[in-house]
């Protein structure tokens, strides 16, 4: 067995088991960029007979927030499956997941392949690309992980920690709307928690677009693609509503039981 596969087999069986997340051991642990990315295809490759087609990818710790929250200084990508994509307003249950969180994204959909032929992408050459963009949250799966020891590589091969995500109501991408740095406010039952601001979410688009082409996964028409979160991770609440909203793009919504 392949030391990839080594991986996406305990990750596989530690989501199974419901169990606390730690580190991969230094074993079958990735030690370079591409052997994580390795183990994460392996793991999907897994997962996707029970949770479907791809639909999409994430993009983590694009901004400064998050690679401080997370201790490290790169981006990460990660898959998003089609059984995991819920429309506004959304409800979960927290029992369907050992630890839930929420990250606050703005998502882009294409409108055409990025394929591998296409890189290296910049912001610029991927702008064309995207039909809609809309507010989002992102289902971090954490299993009550300690944040600041997680290993950038274990991250990635346990998917970057994607349990789903929840989407606005997609508006089309027009050419006089500059997508960056604009204003997200993010309120619990009413109440404001924090506000941000998005930062360069076509810049993140053309990294992921060139890690995936880099992988042999390049990113198809129709997939959706969640930039990087704009206000520092929360917990919710049973009980509780979330809602986003995107200033001139739009809002989502979000309840737990």
């Amino acid at each position: 067995m392949s030391r990839a596969a080594e991986a996406a087999g305990f990750i596989d069986e530690a989501h199974r088991a419901r169990a606390r997340y730690r580190n991969l051991p230094d074993d079958i642990a990735p030690t370079t960029v591409a052997e994580a990315y390795a183990a994460q295809a392996a793991l999907c490759e897994l997962w996707g007979a029970r949770l479907g087609p791809v639909a999409g990818l994430k993009i983590a710790t694009t901004t400064r927030v998050m690679q401080e929250l997370m201790g490290i200084d790169h981006p990460c990508g990660g898959t998003i499956f089609s059984s995991r994509v819920h429309k506004s307003p959304a409800k979960i249950a927290k029992r369907d997941f050992v630890n839930v969180r929420v990250e606050c994204e703005l998502a882009v959909r294409l409108r055409r392949d990025l394929p591998e032929a296409g890189a290296p992408y910049t912001r610029e050459s991927v702008r064309g690309a995207v039909a809609e963009v809309m507010a989002a949250f992102e289902l971090i799966e954490d299993r009550f992980a300690d944040y600041k020891s997680c290993k950038a590589f274990s991250l990635i091969a346990d998917n970057a920690w994607n349990g789903g995500v929840v989407l606005g109501r997609a508006v089309p991408l027009a050419a006089s709307l500059n997508i960056d740095g604009i204003a997200g406010a993010l309120s619990s039952n009413g109440r404001q928690l924090g506000t941000g601001k998005t930062d360069d979410p076509l810049g993140a688009l053309a990294w992921l677009a060139n890690q995936a082409a880099e992988c042999g996964r390049p990113i198809a028409a129709g997939m959706v693609v969640i930039t990087g979160s704009v206000i520092p991770t929360v917990d919710i609440a049973a009980g509780e509503r979330l809602d986003f909203a995107i200033e001139g793009i739009g809002e989502v919504s979000l309840s737990a039981s």
